[in-house]
């Protein structure tokens, strides 16, 4: 069959795969669109889904897992199900997490091609579960949509036998499409008992399933100059709640908790913050967006997205404590202009995709 088809499993790859899907529903190129369920739950899901006005999945399912071994291998018996049924020309899958790893993995047991949408992205960490998913996709897929000349070449460097285009990155095209839908929608912040705020972030694995770790961030968040608004993530509160101490960061008067907020109210928290202070990679990436132009402090060890260190606009603090609010503190202080421009690409990384498929990928 002629379709391409785009894979999504969490949040980030809804919001990021938003852009090629409207792109491929304007070309000639026809679509398929699964979500294989790595996100279930519908505040870090389907809300996304609906608020940005996608279509129904054609196909989706609920993995409901803690284990990634056993999570990645439902997600493979499940989309060999679909890959057999509907057999795609293309089957195009965005970022680093497990449902990417899985559905190429089963695409190319299969024999069928393969794009990998934000290739070559390294942190060169490989205690992170992403770094693995990512290196391994990368090298499984036929084609490879680097959003930068720096991820270009990792992919050289690497010697992938895929072909490499550098496209940008889509999740500046979705800042550039959806804030302005954002700021007429959303109420979020009727919600804020702060004026003045940081925006915080945490939930990857190696710093929230690390009780010491997990403190230090939480700490830094209640000694920190400025109060931070913090949606927190499941995963965040179920190891809170492990290790006693939900109720003590709940009741903190610098922080205000919130749910998961959607992908419209988190645009317009990213718009009204002062700073952002997160482990996300891809809100790294929003930062930059022009329209929003944000400086980041990343508690982590390392960053998949230099760009965004190497133009001022991030800064790894790690996870200590005292070093993460010795990095508030200087961001606060500095004075220094963002740039204007996004080292991520001018918005229009998803027109230049779908062109790429529609000239290269032939049946």
């Amino acid at each position: 069959m002629n379709e391409t088809m785009v894979v999504v499993g969490t949040r980030p790859e809804i919001v990021k795969m938003a852009p090629i899907i409207r792109a491929l529903r304007t070309s000639e190129i026809p679509m398929i669109f699964a979500h294989c369920g790595q996100h279930y739950d519908y505040n870090m899901s389907q809300q996304f889904i609906e608020e940005l006005d996608l279509p129904t999945p054609d196909y989706s399912f609920k993995v409901k897992t803690q284990s990634q071994n056993v999570q990645t291998a439902r997600i493979i018996i499940h989309m060999d199900n679909i890959l057999r049924k509907t057999e795609p020309l293309l089957t195009l899958v965005e970022g680093d997490t497990n449902s990417v790893l899985a559905t190429a993995l089963t695409a190319t047991k299969l024999g069928r091609n393969v794009g990998h949408v934000e290739a070559g992205l390294r942190s060169f960490d490989l205690r992170m579960p992403e770094e693995h998913n990512r290196r391994l996709t990368d090298h499984i897929s036929n084609y490879l949509f680097a959003p930068t000349t720096t991820a270009e070449k990792n992919l050289k460097n690497e010697n992938v036998w895929g072909k490499i285009y550098v496209t940008g990155n889509t999740v500046i095209d979705a800042v550039t499409q959806h804030l302005p839908i954002a700021e007429k929608k959303s109420k979020i912040l009727n919600e804020l008992r702060f004026e003045r705020f940081a925006l915080a972030t945490a939930h990857r694995a190696e710093n929230v399933d690390n009780p010491k770790t997990l403190m230090n961030i939480m700490e830094a968040f209640e000694k920190a100059p400025l109060p931070i608004i913090y949606p927190m993530h499941p995963r965040t509160k179920n190891r809170l709640k492990q290790i006693k101490t939900f109720r003590r960061v709940a009741e903190s008067k610098n922080i205000q908790l919130m749910p998961p907020v959607g992908y419209l109210d988190f645009l317009v928290l990213m718009k009204n913050c002062e700073m952002i202070v997160t482990d996300s990679g891809g809100i790294q990436e929003e930062a930059t967006a022009p329209l929003i132009r944000k400086p980041v402090i990343v508690t982590r060890l390392s960053t998949e997205r230099p760009e965004a260190v190497e133009t001022g606009f991030a800064r790894v603090a790690g996870t200590d404590k005292m070093q993460i609010l010795k990095a508030i503190r200087e961001t606060l202080n500095n004075s220094t202009r963002l740039p204007g421009k996004s080292p991520f690409g001018n918005g229009n990384a998803a027109k230049e995709i779908v062109k790429i498929i529609k000239r290269e990928i032939k049946p």
